[in-house]
């Protein structure tokens, strides 16, 4: 069974490079999370044993840049759910993806392969040339 991830804009983060910062800033903190209103009502199929466990992909200037697995759900601080992350982006396949509020599902057949083995020398690259390379669907 192949796993089922979400997409959020990393508001606020014009770069690879920031949002990189912004996750070691949030691994300090252990574990990693951020907040949202509602669990997702598909949240087994995000986290459950038998599908290996889904992921969060960022979206920077509309595409899909990275991904954080997600380790779990939880409470939060007034009435709010956390989203448990691994605070760390690994880089996948730059595809187009257009912004929108909050999180939206994306199907494991849907999302874009890791760099890893096909992005060979890609983490040797400064974190600014990874993204402008992103951002003109070089990458």
């Amino acid at each position: 069974m192949v796993p089922l991830h979400l997409t959020k804009v990393a508001y606020g983060c014009d770069s690879i490079e920031y949002l990189q910062e912004r996750l070691a800033l949030k691994a300090a903190h252990q574990p990693a999370f951020l907040t949202t209103r509602y669990l997702p009502k598909r949240h087994a199929e995000i986290v459950g044993e038998d599908v290996g466990g889904g992921s969060l992909f960022w979206i920077i200037k509309h595409q899909l840049i990275g991904r954080s697995p997600i380790l779990g759900f939880g409470e939060a601080e007034g009435g709010r759910v956390a989203i448990y992350l691994e605070p760390r982006l690994v880089l996948v396949q730059a595809r187009p993806k257009r912004a929108h509020q909050g999180w939206r599902y994306l199907a494991g057949t849907d999302a874009p392969p890791d760099l890893g083995e096909a992005g060979a020398g890609i983490a040797e690259l400064p974190p600014g040339l990874v993204g402008e390379l992103a951002g003109l669907g070089l990458i």
